[in-house]
């Protein structure tokens, strides 16, 4: 591209709309205009990494990339890391993120369910008391049966939470507990998913 277009505002504004990531191809000066930053994050949440690193610390652009991206969550600042809001918005785009938000969340039962709902390996992140909570470790292995590897070992006796964990993946069977290894009607899945 000329120069040129790449210091013109509405040219590099109408880009960004379409794609964020054309923003790596802007002016480094248009990579500090919040309007053109703001429109970048809203379609495409990596368009962070090619911003002023000013922008990772305001609060309105992360939340917006995060929405779009829960990923760009992991090149927030890390004031922004404990912010609930922003944590929640994350998660729910993409529960892989609680590794990146502040530690505190990870006991956040709210956060950590959403987490988990959307990426069951979200559990391996979260708080060993939520390791033992019922609803979190049930939703968490229907997303992916194998993170019953996770769940607090009192769980891993529980039927209803190993039969779960093996309609979502038989070789989840591998985690649970040796007492429910041969039970009949989990053996009855397995083989079936054979």
């Amino acid at each position: 591209l000329d120069d040129s277009f790449k210091k013109d505002k509405e040219i590099v504004l109408e880009a960004v709309k379409s794609n964020g990531y054309a923003l790596k191809y802007a002016d480094d000066s248009l990579k500090k205009d919040k309007e053109i930053v703001l429109e970048a994050v809203k379609s495409n949440g990596y368009a962070l990494l090619s911003v002023d690193e000013s922008f990772r610390k305001d609060r309105k652009i992360i939340l917006e990339a995060v929405k779009q991206d829960g990923t760009a969550l992991e090149y927030a600042d890390d004031s922004l890391k404990k912010d609930r809001k922003i944590v929640l918005e994350a998660v729910k785009s993409n529960g892989y993120v609680l590794e990146y938000a502040d530690k505190s969340f990870r006991k956040d039962k709210e956060i950590v369910f959403k987490a988990v709902k959307q990426y069951g390996h979200a559990l391996g992140y979260a708080d060993d008391s939520l390791k033992k909570d019922k609803k979190i470790v049930i939703m968490a292995v229907k997303s992916n049966g194998y993170v019953l590897k996770y769940a607090d070992k009192s769980l891993k006796k529980n039927k209803k939470i190993v039969l779960e964990a093996v309609k979502s993946n038989g070789g989840a069977l591998q985690y649970a507990d040796k007492s429910l290894r041969n039970d009949p009607d989990i053996l009855a899945i397995v083989n079936k998913k054979k």
